[in-house]
């Protein structure tokens, strides 16, 4: 196919890389209808990779793929898609993947089928959403579903009328028994039960139609945080069922439902934005949003396919399918993709290659505003991998990290190479600002912080002590002649062990 040529080329994954040649496929590919094509379209008019940037084309591509998304969104809201950063989950031992891991799932099944309410409802969302790492399954969900429903839990009630509204190859249609299912559920002051009751009245599915008895459910809902509910209510004041057109209720509506991640709150907005209705037309956020709903198609799926390849040691079909998500624009496959290379752990290029298509990854995860990334585009202008070493050029990236998303790391560095003057002029001052500053910011630079500071406050004294014409005294202090131009790593591992020591004499003593 056109878009999997497209692919390649982009890639150089078995083909010299070609972005002519991909343009090309990726063009015949989105004329043909694919959504693969046009995503991968979209992003590069958007960032202006190997294009001219262009918003409204941009706006096109993602549009025509947004409308697909949001026109197959079931009742369930859209399968959420699940975003697992390599290099958090590799660096950050506290990081949250939100993916469950089996045993706590089979613990959950265990309690579920002892009878335990809450572990039966939460297995039935689980399945019926689909989500962290749990493939959805509405047949499982039924099960639950009805195991808590039967002992009253107005939640599963709730659900199972949203699957007997909806219907599928698990349960046929049936309005009258969604209709007693909602019904039982918002007699019990449920949310998701008045959210149902809405939808059927607002469509007069198995009733008839009430506009006044779906507002009047909606709004219920609403005024519990229910998402369902926020949507209607937004779609009832955008096109003025039952209420008077009010743009700016629709957007509020749509606004909260958008922050719950509700996919069609998200193309609402974009609608909203790219068209200008009920507010000044933009063209960048009508942007940002399609890309959203775009993202949280199918395909998304696979991201959570390449973390599986990934834990399982399968790590070029990991980063073939992340390279894949990367070109369609998804940021966390571009900052994966860049990982993998990173570490070495990509056998399909010579080496040579590696960091240099690590540095364009990362590079395009920085600009859609991943401060790691930043960082990282940082360390490889300062070390020199993939690219010249260029000081200034480190600077600039962790300064842009430390600016713009407040990264403790790249306020760290920019400490060490003002300290040093690489890059800048040196500063001892600014220095000691940019090392209390990543302190400021997170509680893990802390102690490297500290190490930095008394490393620093004897740099002073030694530079004091130069400008007070002890040169004689300072002729024991060459630290450079006498210990090499590491020493600033001696004295840091000194540092170290003193602060072991401290800490040691310090613990609490046995009575």
């Amino acid at each position: 196919c056109t878009q999997g040529l497209g692919f390649l080329y982009a890639s150089g994954i078995g083909v010299n890389a070609s972005q002519a040649r991909a343009l090309v496929h990726y063009l015949f590919g989105a004329i043909g209808g694919s959504s693969w094509a046009r995503m991968a379209l979209g992003y590069r008019h958007w960032s202006g990779v190997s294009l001219q940037t262009s918003c409204e084309k941009a706006l096109d591509f993602y549009r025509k793929v947004a409308d697909k998304v949001a026109s197959e969104v079931s009742l369930s809201g859209g399968q959420a898609v699940q975003r697992v950063r390599l290099l958090d989950e590799t660096d950050n031992p506290g990081y949250n993947s939100g993916i469950l891991d089996n045993d706590l799932v089979e613990y959950y099944q265990l309690l579920a089928e002892k009878g335990d309410i809450q572990a039966q409802v939460g297995l039935g969302q689980l399945h019926y959403q689909g989500g962290r790492g749990v493939m959805q399954d509405h047949q499982r969900a039924l099960h639950y579903f009805l195991q808590a429903a039967d002992a009253g839990n107005p939640v599963a009630m709730a659900f199972l009328g949203k699957i007997y509204l909806e219907g599928s190859d698990i349960v046929k249609q049936d309005n009258d028994t969604a209709y007693k299912y909602f019904k039982k559920a918002a007699d019990l002051g449920n949310p998701v039960g008045q959210s149902g009751l809405g939808l059927m009245y607002l469509y007069g599915k198995g009733v008839e139609k009430d506009y006044a008895k779906a507002l009047k459910y909606f709004s219920q809902a609403a005024d519990q945080g229910w998402v369902d509910g926020q949507l209607q209510l937004g779609n009832m004041y955008f096109s003025g069922m039952g209420v008077r057109r009010d743009y700016k209720m629709a957007n509020k509506f749509f606004n909260l439902a958008s922050q719950s991640g509700h996919v069609l709150a998200f193309y609402n907005l974009a609608q909203m934005h790219a068209t200008g209705t009920g507010m000044m037309r933009s063209c960048p956020t009508a942007v940002e949003l399609f890309k959203n709903v775009a993202e949280r198609g199918k395909w998304g799926e696979r991201l959570m396919e390449s973390h599986i390849h990934y834990r399982e040691g399968r790590l070029d079909e990991a980063y073939v399918t992340y390279a894949l998500l990367a070109e369609l624009g998804y940021e966390v496959a571009q900052s994966n993709a860049a990982f993998l290379l990173d570490k070495g752990d990509v056998s399909l290029f010579p080496e040579p290659d590696t960091y240099v298509r690590a540095l364009m990854y990362w590079g395009r995860a920085a600009a859609q505003g991943y401060s790691a990334a930043q960082v990282k585009l940082g360390d490889y202008h300062y070390y020199g991998l993939g690219t010249p070493v260029d000081y200034e050029m480190a600077a600039t990236h962790y300064r842009l990290a430390s600016e713009q998303q407040h990264n403790a790391q790249a306020m760290f560095n920019l400490g060490y190479m003002h300290e040093q003057g690489l890059g800048m002029t040196q500063d001892i001052h600014l220095a000691k600002r940019c090392y209390d500053m990543a302190a400021e910011t997170s509680a893990d630079a802390k102690v490297p912080v500290a190490l930095a500071l008394m490393k620093l406050t004897l740099f002073f004294s030694m530079k004091y002590l130069q400008e007070s014409h002890w040169s004689e005294l300072l002729l024991l202090f060459n630290l450079d002649k006498s210990l090499g131009p590491n020493w600033d790593l001696y004295l840091i591992t000194m540092l170290v062990g003193l602060l072991g020591m401290v800490v040691y004499f310090r613990r609490p003593q046995l009575p």
